[in-house]
């Protein structure tokens, strides 16, 4: 039986990290759906379209090309906060939310991390993980990320963007960020990768376990 893991979370939780390890782990391919969202934006930036037109960005994401999702500008921070404006329009999630499905069929399973896997995406996943980490422990990463590529942002601005986008994502009508009622939550502010991957390991062997 296909083995599909769903992981959501808010930004820098250490989601992405765990998704990426866990793939490789269980040889699986790995879908980070917020840069389907972030590819999206950077559409609209490009074409120099206003990032509040829903109309125009439904057409970016029903156009939206695979190859996009390797533009390296994806991975700014202002991208984050773009996608974060984009996610709140429904017809955008609409047009994504078949892509992300296509993704999660792979005969062999597949591993997808994002905010809305375990809910709406990939409601009857194998397993399904909330990860999560205090917003402070969050900036603190974000901003080591940030200065490691040379962007230059302080810690209370990185703090203040990601409580504005964890409120924006928690009460946007489509698709809101929750966890999924029979989601294991996974809390890694106290926990470097190894052990969080550990974790998580543990979690998905335990629910192969229970699926025997």
């Amino acid at each position: 039986m296909p083995l599909v893991i769903a992981i959501d979370g808010p930004a820098a939780s250490g989601k992405g990290t765990l998704a990426k390890r866990l793939a490789d782990h269980y040889r699986l391919p790995h879908l980070d759906t917020g840069l389907l969202y972030r590819a999206v934006a950077l559409a609209l930036i490009d074409s120099s379209l206003s990032l509040d037109d829903p109309e125009a960005a439904s057409r970016a994401a029903h156009a939206l090309d695979a190859d996009r999702l390797d533009d390296p500008r994806l991975r700014a921070r202002a991208m984050g906060e773009a996608a974060s404006r984009i996610s709140a329009v429904p017809e955008v999630r609409a047009a994504l939310l078949a892509w992300q499905r296509r993704f999660a069929a792979d005969s062999q399973g597949a591993v997808l991390d994002g905010r809305d896997i375990g809910t709406v995406v990939c409601p009857d996943a194998s397993v399904k993980l909330y990860i999560t980490a205090s917003s402070e422990e969050r900036a603190r990463r974000r901003h080591l990320e940030l200065a490691g590529r040379g962007e230059a942002a302080t810690f209370e601005a990185i703090l203040a963007d990601i409580e504005a986008r964890d409120a924006r994502d928690a009460s946007r009508a489509a698709a809101p960020l929750r966890m999924a009622d029979d989601a294991v939550r996974l809390d890694t502010t106290a926990l470097d990768p190894d052990a969080a991957f550990a974790e998580a390991r543990g979690i998905v062997e335990r629910a192969r376990g229970d699926g025997a």
